[in-house]
């Protein structure tokens, strides 16, 4: 993953340094059978306590970026993001006559008529598991090395096993029920599918028995934790999970029913909580160690390592590391990137429905009543340089964005190159490389607006009033005053997480996934819930034939 490393800046993160740890994967059956051909001895590979720790700890976080389909957790095409994000109501990839119809891959994603087939999502759950695979091997490393004392080994240990215990939740968020995979030794043939609810278990478990033993240093802060798993990152998924318990512990997601949040019970800290409590527990944990920017915008600027907002970001920098961030690359017009000094797709957009929660009413419409959101989110209208030029298009004429005029497919019409509003919220780095895919803003994986919005839609859940934490969100954004529903809140994540990749996550968890949208009409039995996970790729069920497909499939 890198091109070299420096002893200044970022010489914290010169533990990423691939020293062999990542796997290729030529098939599915690869994804835990892949064994180091021609081994050396640990003595050779690891002379000392730092190369070990760079072997078997660090080069574990080359991962969580990537610069190919389907790796990394944000920042490529066809992985965890656009699965999460181009199947909802938030945004879409429209087909432009020649452009985009990619055998009609995002059309699938964006009608919930993907299958057990897709080779992207084949892909994304090989991924996954490469990375679980490669934590249970460098735990196994460190259990039985001479090198480290017991102390080390066990931070070193708690720290893979949190790492380990992530990958398991967008396993579980994305599919279900799936293997959990602690043995360094185990294969595709011979692991076993686990319940949904045993996985949510185990991350929970994993997550709450490491926490003491992580860092308590900040994870987007420079130096030696930057890009690392955290006490504070761990904090944060622990609240993302029990927020969504209803859906983590339900077994049979094509019934239409889930369990009660409010009636679960779990015992943290010596405390009996249910679901809500348990998840406002975990965001109190961060409430004393961040707080909004004072802009919106803030947290996604060039050089975002100092915003104070960011828990959890994956670190870019175009001089050093080859983690792309290709969405921006992907939604501007040809002309608009050429104006930036760049290449671009003309590609993502946002849907009718998301432009409309904003208060979008049309382009020239005098009735538009915008959250400030927008234009941070969004490019819209006439379309400017860096420098307040508008930018032309080939005939001399103004580039324009038409958000109103978007569908799924656009070809033949008039707006088939400039209709959506397109994706802005990152701050462009005019010095970046790679066509603008190589950039200095770190990509924004979880921060503290979440944890107020997660801490309103749990108080609500549970019963009482949850406008203080509401209400900094909004009030940050410039605003006006809301009430604190549900309703209220799911619109206020639309709008504050655009373009974050949490959309499938929410609409599931507020039962609104399988509903009809923007040129999507709900599938035959969709309100069954069936189409809320991803069907098991079918050839992880060919190598495992003890393992059961999703139902609905």
């Amino acid at each position: 993953m890198f091109k070299r490393y420096s002893t200044s800046k970022f010489s914290v993160l010169a533990f990423m340094v691939c020293i062999g740890a990542t796997l290729s994967l030529s098939s599915c059956g690869g994804f835990l059978d892949e064994s180091p051909k021609d081994q050396i001895s640990e003595e050779e590979a690891y002379p000392d306590a730092h190369n070990l720790f760079l072997g078997t700890v660090a080069s574990l976080y080359s991962n969580i970026g990537g610069n190919s389909d389907s790796n990394g957790l944000q920042g490529t095409y066809r992985g965890v993001y656009d699965f999460n994000t181009f199947t909802t109501d938030e945004a879409m990839i429209p087909t432009r006559g020649a452009d985009w119809y990619d055998g009609g891959f995002w059309q699938r994603l964006y009608l919930h008529t993907w299958n057990e087939g897709d080779g992207s999502l084949l892909a994304t759950w090989e991924y996954l598991y490469k990375v679980i695979v490669l934590c249970n091997r460098s735990i196994d490393t460190i259990e039985k090395t001479s090198l480290l004392q017991n102390g080390q080994k066990r931070e070193y240990i708690a720290e893979i096993r949190a790492l380990r215990a992530m990958y398991h939740f967008y396993l579980m968020d994305m599919f279900g029920p799936v293997p959990i995979v602690t043995d360094p030794e185990a294969t595709m043939g011979n692991v076993l599918q686990s319940r949904r609810s045993e996985v949510f278990s185990f991350v929970a478990s994993e997550l709450e028995e490491t926490l003491p033993l992580l860092s308590a240093e900040k994870s987007t802060a420079k130096g030696q934790y930057y890009g690392r798993i955290t006490q504070d990152v761990a904090a944060f998924l622990l609240a993302k999970i029990y927020l969504n318990a209803e859906v983590y512990r339900d077994d049979n997601t094509s019934d239409g029913k889930m369990p009660d949040g409010g009636k679960m019970t779990f015992t943290i800290g010596g405390k009996t909580m249910n679901a809500w409590e348990a998840c406002l527990h975990y965001c109190g944990m961060l409430d004393d160690n961040y707080a909004l920017d004072p802009s919106y915008s803030d947290p996604f600027t060039i050089y975002n390592e100092s915003s104070g907002e960011n828990i959890f970001t994956i670190p870019m920098d175009k001089d050093l590391l080859d983690n792309e961030f290709q969405y921006l690359f992907r939604t501007r017009h040809y002309y608009h990137g050429a104006a930036l000094g760049c290449a671009a797709e003309n590609g993502s957009c946002a849907t009718v429905d998301a432009i409309a929660v904003y208060g979008f009413k049309g382009i020239d419409s005098p009735d538009n009543d915008l959250d400030p959101r927008f234009d941070a989110n969004y490019y819209w209208g006439e379309v400017q340089d860096l420098k307040g030029n508008t930018i032309k298009t080939g005939d001399g004429s103004p580039l324009i964005y038409y958000p109103e005029k978007v569908r799924l497919d656009l070809s033949g019409s008039e707006w088939e190159k400039t209709a959506g509003a397109r994706m802005r919220k990152y701050e462009v780095d005019p010095n970046a490389l790679s066509e603008g895919k190589l950039q200095d803003n770190d990509i924004v994986l979880f921060r503290y607006a979440d944890v107020l919005l997660m801490e309103a839609e749990a108080l609500i859940r549970n019963g009482h009033d949850g406008s203080a934490p509401f209400s900094k969100v909004r009030e940050r954004a410039g605003a006006p005053e809301r009430e604190a529903t549900m309703e209220n809140i799911l619109d206020d994540r639309l709008m504050e997480f655009a373009w974050e990749g949490w959309r499938r996550n929410d609409l599931i968890r507020f039962g609104k996934f399988t509903r009809s949208y923007s040129d999507r009409p709900a599938l035959e039995n969709e309100s069954s819930g069936y189409t809320t996970v991803f069907p098991i790729p079918g050839n992880v069920l060919l190598y495992n034939q003890s393992m059961k497909q999703n139902p609905g499939y």
